[in-house]
């Protein structure tokens, strides 16, 4: 378990220290491995200042959590709530301590959190695969801040099956139009919030995927693969039609899209699910695009950008770019550690 971590801004200054004699180009060209490195296994320098060392251990942890059984990972359910691991777990080294003030009282605790976003995406990924629904579900509501303030990005889509959180953001999006001429239109989440997900699905990379399965209401779809085209997570809400409700992630002010992008999602789509072809026909398509409270708010509509790809045909291309533009509807949300109240 690793304490007292440097931060980004001390790791910089020490690449800049031990690379002060070289040119400005090939300071910056070490910072970009070094912080990548360091995204990957966390801020220790005995690691990511060490190509070898590094490349031994970011397998060891890859091994580690890809091997873990429902047992081990079990260890993961203390992690954000404050207690310490014992240094006999197998993945106490996978982890940091954090001193944390809470605002509201005025004192501080410790408190246990991933040594690294990546290594706690992939932990917790494995988590939502090996974990009986409610025992992951009671994670996710100790989790929630972290997701938020913490590691917001992919897995930050988990916080949709803490019911507290969904409660606290439904009546908050809103509407992306691509012209005020388009009638507004109040997103599937906010009208039919009693039909909250409540249980989650890992979709395994396509690859390792046999048998198509039915599509489920009420269900949190997310999948294995990092960089799965257009969404971070999905869900389908019974409504007439039904719709579809793509979440995303974003830190940026605009987050536009690609025809062939989201092409390759309905085709990932129909690989996935029995009778895609015919549900697709009649489905609504819903976007959220969800940003951290600090980040500079979505206000304008995301496009649907036809680029020049070669597995793309022309009139295919403006076909899905005429889709997204009339079919589907957009939403901005804006989120913060305040919308996580500690409550399974």
């Amino acid at each position: 378990m690793v304490m007292n971590c440097p931060g980004e801004s001390d790791v910089k200054a020490m690449c800049a220290w031990m690379r002060r004699h070289q040119p400005v180009r090939e300071q910056a060209e070490y910072w970009k491995v070094v912080k990548g490195q360091m995204d990957e296994v966390g801020p220790i320098p005995r690691y990511i200042f060490d190509e070898r060392k590094y490349d031994n251990w970011v397998q060891r942890c890859h091994k580690t959590v890809d091997e873990a059984t429902s047992s081990v990972i079990l260890q993961c359910t203390g992690l954000g709530c404050g207690g310490f691991w014992d240094r006999m777990k197998v993945l106490y080294w996978l982890a940091r301590v954090v001193r944390v003030r809470d605002e509201e009282f005025g004192c501080e605790f410790f408190s246990n959190l991933p040594v690294s976003a990546h290594l706690g995406n992939k932990t917790l990924f494995k988590s939502a695969k090996l974990m009986q629904q409610h025992g992951f579900n009671f994670l996710i509501s100790w989790l929630t801040d972290y997701l938020i303030s913490e590691n917001f990005g992919r897995s930050t889509v988990f916080a949709f099956l803490n019911g507290s959180f969904v409660s606290a953001i439904e009546r908050r999006p809103r509407e992306l139009r691509p012209s005020p001429q388009r009638r507004s239109h109040r997103c599937a989440q906010a009208v039919y919030s009693q039909e909250l997900s409540t249980r989650h699905h890992v979709l395994p990379p396509l690859e390792h995927f046999s048998e198509r399965i039915d599509v489920e209401c009420g269900v949190l779809y997310v999948t294995e693969v990092e960089n799965f085209p257009l969404v971070d997570g999905f869900f389908f809400v019974k409504t007439k039609p039904m719709t579809l409700v793509g979440l995303r992630m974003t830190t940026t002010g605009e987050h536009h899209t690609t025809t062939s992008t989201v092409r390759q999602f309905a085709e990932c789509l129909a690989a996935y699910f029995n009778g895609w072809e015919e549900l697709f026909r009649e489905l609504s398509w819903e976007m959220i695009y969800v940003q951290h409270a600090d980040s500079t708010p979505m206000r304008d509509w995301q496009r649907c950008d036809v680029v020049n790809s070669d597995d793309v045909s022309t009139k295919e291309k403006q076909k899905i770019a005429a889709f997204w533009n009339e079919k589907v509807r957009q939403y901005q949300v804006s989120i913060s550690s305040r919308d996580s109240p500690r409550s399974p």
